[in-house]
């Protein structure tokens, strides 16, 4: 199976699990590594048919467990990030040092290919801690090995997500719901099946690009998004724009809780839109547009959210 050999970082989360399935559904060997086999390795194991799937647990700083990893891999793919800080993860490690041991562990063993996830819109949010950390983590991928494609997708949502599935729970029970600069910072959402999609082909048929802006098909506002979110749930909401005096002072107290609603750091990216920069190639460009509408792809999830759950779910006869 040279040739054939993929190794992943962050297979366990919604783009990684899909990613699994549509590689090993084409007769490529993955190899996950996850730091928490007992917790995660019985998720990432349904995936793919036995024998496509080998799972190693690893700290992702263990240089010596993980370098040996790289002389079975043709590929290598990093889909580790995180939205907040940490003990023990910060952006710096995780977005920045990380990426950049990855790259050169990658140029060593010769391979074929290192595919890494960055973000939408990093060039332009310089005062996000978050942001600078993928920049400077892009920097480093395509000095350490040049023989990348960083891919900068807009938020990407399926029923796995965390972004569609907080708002619509945070819908269902707030009366009120806050807008962070009057819900006009601009997105354009793309789908976890169509950005799996631009990696396999990008695999598949060896294509090389440095940078890949990946969007969806819709240039959607925050507001907008809360909207179609509230149709789809059924959900009556007062939506408030909050001054950014008040914005901040929510921050320092949602950013306190263990899985924080907001962050300071992520209050001052809202403040750029999410939307192409026109400075780099993207997935249409290379020939891979999406294909998948925001609306029409959550309302296949959003039932979990109506008033009686699975039985809301609108039932079409054949009256033919």
């Amino acid at each position: 199976m040279k040739g054939k050999n993929c190794l992943i970082f962050g297979g366990s989360g919604q783009i990684g699990r899909h990613l699994i399935r549509k590689l090993t559904q084409n007769d490529y060997k993955v190899i996950v590594v996850t730091r928490n086999i007992h917790q995660k390795g019985h998720i990432i194991k349904t995936q793919g048919n036995a024998g496509y799937i080998d799972i190693v647990e690893a700290n992702i700083f263990e240089e010596d467990k993980i370098k040996g990893l790289f002389e079975k891999a043709d590929v290598c793919i990093n889909l580790i990030g995180i939205l907040y800080e940490k003990k023990g993860s910060s952006f710096k490690n995780i977005h920045t040092l990380f990426p950049s041991l990855l790259a050169k562990l990658c140029k060593q063993n010769n391979l074929k290919h290192f595919i890494h996830l960055s973000a939408l819109g990093v060039s332009e949010a310089i005062e996000s801690k978050y942001a600078k950390s993928k920049l400077n983590g892009e920097k480093e991928i395509l000095k350490n090995f040049p023989l990348s494609t960083i891919l900068r997708p807009s938020v990407v949502y399926s029923v796995d997500d965390n972004f569609t599935t907080s708002f619509m729970t945070l819908l269902n029970r707030l009366p009120v719901f806050p807008l962070y600069y009057n819900g006009q910072t601009k997105f354009m959402p793309i789908h976890s099946s169509d950005l799996v999609s631009i990696i396999y082909n990008i695999i598949s048929k060896n294509i090389y690009s440095q940078i890949i802006e990946c969007v969806g098909t819709e240039t959607l506002t925050l507001k907008e998004i809360i909207e179609k979110l509230l149709s789809l749930i059924d959900k009556r909401r007062i939506l408030l724009p909050v001054p950014l005096f008040f914005g901040k002072l929510s921050a320092k107290f949602f950013q306190l809780f263990p899985k924080p609603l907001l962050t300071e750091d992520q209050l001052k990216l809202l403040k750029y839109d999410n939307i192409l920069s026109g400075k780099y190639k993207t997935n249409s460009d290379i020939g891979l547009p999406a294909k998948c509408l925001f609306e029409k792809e959550v309302e296949k999830y959003c039932y979990m959210w109506r008033e009686g759950g699975q039985f809301s779910k609108k039932i079409f006869l054949n009256k033919s």
